[in-house]
């Protein structure tokens, strides 16, 4: 594994073979690898897994936020193949290779995190069928930044489709109910992740997933009671399309909530402006203060773009900031019924602290109605 500032590590292959290359981050999160190796805005990035020991609890059907593996390649310390856990249906050994993604183990990952928090970002390449270094070097190098790069294109649906799964455990006693649906929502997908698409159903909604240049024509013809802009990866600016149609649905008073580039690009929408993180949040430990409260919660966070507090208009208010580098977390709009928020209250993995951001998005739709 070579990174593009000449640093190398040598381990063992646990997945597919051949080669990789992405940009490399590092999650500090101790459970729920499956859904990080899943969550569609890793795309093109190479995660580090800062917890030690992965693969321990196995793959279950229920805990993918996605078709697949989306990451561009796993790092890790200490990799093991066998798995205990009552809702495991295989080994995550044979996930990677099934999906063909290129990992490696026997990492010193802290070495790693620590030249990432230094330098910031930085591409990297990981090899298993040739020590060629000056080789991997080139690839590290050669590969493509994240900055000015749309991939929600890449990501996102190519089809209208209903999604009707609301959460599914039914261990210790829980049963999988059936919700009423009193609101019918468009979710526009960046990458969107499942666990928001449960979410939405679970507390009443009719969710119909467009993709994420999905015409706003025909999103008013079907008069949905709100619009809301998913999780994704890449660069927000060059989404110009997604921030035209948020221009559009705003000015048509339709309740409009963002999660991550969602919140990013509704931001965009109105003047603000976003920029490459040094080092992005990636994890599920990290503290939010909320504005009009001074509560704080613990959230799930996942991006390596952020919104430029000072560049927000008079028609947005800060709502919530990270309390570990005071970037801008949660926005509001001061008239209209938007609001978005950087981090995951979805979690998956992560707390459910801020799991109540769906609740104001369903006021905002109750009040609509009413």
């Amino acid at each position: 594994m070579v990174l593009e500032d000449g640093s190398s590590f040598e381990g063992f292959s646990c997945g597919g073979s051949g080669y990789t290359v992405g940009e490399v981050v590092f999650n500090t999160s101790i459970t729920g690898y499956q859904e990080i190796l899943t969550d569609p805005s890793y795309a093109n990035q190479i995660v580090l897994l800062t917890h030690p020991h992965i693969g321990n609890t196995g793959i279950n059907e229920l805990d993918l936020e996605s078709r697949g593996c989306m990451v561009s390649g796993l790092i890790v310390r200490d990799f093991t193949d066998h798995y205990s856990n009552w809702r495991a249906s295989g080994s995550l050994a044979k996930f990677l290779i099934d999906n063909k993604i290129v990992a490696i183990s026997e990492i010193d990952t802290r070495k790693i995190t620590r030249i990432i928090r230094e330098k910031g970002a930085l591409r990297g390449c990981i090899m298993t069928d040739n020590s060629d270094f000056n080789l991997a070097l080139k690839l590290a190098r050669d590969a493509q930044k994240l900055d000015g790069l749309d991939l929600a294109k890449k990501v996102t649906t190519r089809q209208v489709y209903s999604w009707e799964k609301g959460n599914e455990y039914k261990g210790f006693g829980r049963l999988a109910t059936e919700p009423k649906k009193n609101f019918e929502i468009i979710v526009y997908d960046f990458g969107v992740k499942q666990n928001i698409l449960r979410i939405l159903v679970d507390i009443g909604c009719a969710v119909t997933v467009v993709p994420c240049d999905f015409p706003t024509e025909k999103v008013i013809e079907l008069s949905p009671d709100g619009v809301f802009f998913s999780n994704g990866p890449g660069d927000p600016e060059p989404c110009d399309y997604a921030i035209k149609n948020i221009k559009i649905l705003a000015n048509k008073n339709f309740p409009i909530f963002g999660i991550c580039l969602g919140f990013q690009l509704i931001a965009l929408a109105f003047g603000a402006n976003t920029k490459k993180m040094m080092v992005g949040h990636h994890g599920a430990n990290h503290p939010v203060k909320e504005v009009s409260t001074g509560k704080v919660f613990i959230s799930s966070q996942n991006h390596g773009f952020t919104v430029d507090e000072n560049s927000l208009s008079k028609s947005l208010i800060a709502t919530h900031f990270s309390i570990f580098d005071g970037s801008l977390q949660g926005i509001e709009h001061v008239s209209k019924p938007i609001f978005g928020f950087q981090g995951h209250p979805e979690a998956s993995p992560g707390p459910n602290d801020l799991n109540r951001l769906f609740g104001k998005f369903l006021k905002s739709m109750e009040d609509r109605k009413k």
